[in-house]
């Protein structure tokens, strides 16, 4: 039986609730389909933080290094500041381990209503492909004359050929494995340096790529389309800050942020891919028991894709569709049903569905 070794922090608030419930999804999954996933948990978190000063410590990337994945819940809770939490663990992991590629489907499962008029499950299914190691995010920059009249701050946006390519590259690629169409966000009329780079670079390398069309759209009308217009999408490119508003809002059309899904992608397979819902650590929920999975379990179907199988990623999403469809939904989604009920209702469904094949290495 194939083993897969799994580096798994639960994190913070409902990180903790969800990632078990998550765990014992997949576990099913792979007892189906003649795999395993062998855990090992981290205790990393804005508590150990609070403990040790630090996020996770010092060779804590090493100490993850040799997994085959990182499967996270959620960082961040009240007294530690966001930056904190963010720039002590998760960033430092998505660049240790050259995860430059966020991926973020946007999805109308069965069972779910969106928010906009005439959207039926089947119109909404596109992926947006973030770039996740520069751009807005830069380290480059500084404050000075803190607290006085004279303060100032200045955050530095980096876009670099090599990152910019590398991301394309990999969204035209997955382009062509779907229907074909890679849109790309922009903002060239007012960002004058770094986007006209961006959309040089875009058209550049859509020159290698003749069969997939492309459109550019600048950010501020690009999110109006989201809800105005969402099924033109298939494949959407954008820097790390774009990216990361355009999901948000990707998550927010299809019904809740509790259940989109990411995965911090390392295409080359050199270093472990690190996979996480897009949700944070809700702590005004935590520890009642009402947190919903599925985006934990979602992203747990992106993981075990990435591990090469794909037929057991695909009923993991389709039994979480069955479940929706049959009316099973935490309070996010206008349910009531608790965690551990809609995961033992995933698990059930998974559990009676026909065994697919073809689930890969």
């Amino acid at each position: 039986m194939t083993a897969h070794r799994i580096a798994t922090i639960p994190g913070d608030g409902i990180g903790r609730e969800v990632v078990p419930a998550a765990q014992d999804v997949l576990a099913l999954a792979g007892e189906r389909h003649g795999f395993r996933l062998e855990w090992t948990e981290f205790d990393w978190s804005c508590e150990y933080y609070t403990r040790t000063g630090r996020m996770m410590p010092a060779d804590g990337l090493d100490q993850v290094a040799a997994f085959d994945a990182i499967f996270l819940g959620a960082v961040g809770y009240p007294g530690v500041p966001d930056h904190v939490s963010l720039w002590g663990l998760l960033i430092p992991m998505r660049r240790a381990f050259a995860q430059y590629v966020n991926l973020r489907p946007v999805r109308l499962l069965r069972g779910i209503e969106s928010p906009l008029r005439g959207i039926e499950p089947g119109d909404l299914d596109f992926v947006v492909v973030r770039e996740n190691n520069e751009g807005e995010y830069s380290e480059i920059g500084g404050r000075l004359y803190r607290g006085t009249s004279r303060e100032m701050a200045v955050q530095e946006a980096v876009f670099t050929r090599a990152g910019v390519e590398q991301v394309m590259r990999y969204a035209y690629n997955l382009a062509r494995t779907r229907r074909g169409d890679l849109a790309s966000a922009t903002k060239s009329n007012g960002i004058i340096h770094t986007m006209p780079f961006w959309d040089e670079l875009f058209r550049e390398i859509g020159g290698d790529y003749p069969d997939v069309k492309t459109r550019e759209y600048h950010i501020d009308a690009l999110v109006g389309l989201f809800v105005l217009d969402p099924r033109r999408f298939d494949v959407v490119v954008a820097s790390n800050l774009f990216g990361d508003i355009l999901t948000d809002l990707g998550a927010a059309i299809v019904g809740s942020i509790g259940i989109a899904p990411s995965a911090n992608l390392n295409p080359e397979r050199r270093h472990p891919s690190m996979f996480e819902p897009v949700h944070g650590s809700a702590p005004d929920i935590a520890g009642q028991g009402i947190a919903n999975p599925l985006g934990q379990i979602w992203s747990g179907a992106l993981m075990l894709d990435h591990l090469g199988h794909s037929a057991a990623a695909a009923e993991v999403v389709d039994a979480m569709e069955d479940v929706l469809a049959g009316g099973t939904r935490t309070p996010d989604l206008g349910g009531t049903a608790t965690t551990a009920q809609v995961t033992a209702a995933v698990r059930d469904a998974l559990a009676s569905r026909p065994l697919e094949t073809g689930s890969g290495r």
